[in-house]
C-alpha cells in the first residue's frame, strides 16, 4: 500500500509542476484552458502533500524515520503555564 501511495506522490508531483508551469508560462491559452491547467495543478498540490505526509507517519509508524519529537499535551500546556510567569 506504501508503494501505492508513494507512486501517487510522484504522479501528483509531477503533475502539479507541468500543468502549474503550463499555466503560468503559457501565452496561447484560452481562459477556460488556463483555469483547467490551474485547477490541475492546484489538485496535484494538494494530492502531492496529502500523500507525503501519509508516506511521513507510516514511516514513522514502522519505525523506518526518527518519530517527531512534538511534546504531549500535558507537558505543552504545562509549559505554557509557566511561560509566561
Amino acid at each position: 500500500m506504501q508503494k501505492l501511495i508513494a507512486i501517487l506522490n510522484v504522479v501528483a508531483w509531477a503533475g502539479f509542476w507541468a500543468f502549474g508551469y503550463i499555466a503560468v508560462t503559457s501565452d496561447d491559452l484560452t481562459e477556460g484552458q488556463l483555469v483547467i491547467a490551474a485547477i490541475l495543478a492546484f489538485a496535484g498540490l494538494v494530492t502531492g502533500i496529502l500523500a507525503y505526509m501519509k508516506l511521513v507517519r507510516a514511516s514513522e509508524a514502522s519505525g523506518y524515520a526518527k518519530g517527531s519529537k512534538q511534546l504531549d499535551a500535558a507537558t505543552r500546556n504545562r509549559a505554557q503555564e509557566e511561560w509566561g510567569k
